[in-house]
């Protein structure tokens, strides 16, 4: 699921004109990534993934069937454990929100700046 979540970053960020700057590329994929990533692991599946832009943001949206908000953890040095992704997604995104669903679920959402 992670890699077609990717694969659908790829083809969103070749519908947009003008492109952005090839950094602000990678880090939507890696943002989409991570909250596929997450909620996978941490959140029962990916129930919506959304991909929208205007001039000046790029926003991902994942919604899942989990209540719980994304949790700080103390990361795991040997790699096994995780720890990492919460952080980054909040490091790479301009703004990030968690908010409730009508069905349970929660929605993650996080822009970049275009």
């Amino acid at each position: 699921m992670a890699a077609e979540a990717r694969e659908a970053v790829f083809g969103f960020l070749s519908g947009l004109h003008p492109a952005p700057p090839a950094h602000i590329s990678q880090n939507l994929v890696l943002l989409v990534s991570e909250l596929v990533t997450n909620a996978l692991r941490h959140a029962g599946g990916v129930t919506v993934l959304r991909l929208t832009a205007d001039r000046r943001c790029l926003e991902v949206a994942v919604a899942d069937p989990s209540p719980a908000h994304p949790q700080d953890r103390t990361p795991d040095l040997t790699g096994r454990g995780g720890g990492f992704g919460w952080p980054m997604v909040r490091r790479l995104a301009r703004t990030v929100e968690v908010s409730p669903r009508p069905d349970g679920g929660k929605v993650v959402s996080a822009t970049l700046v275009r």
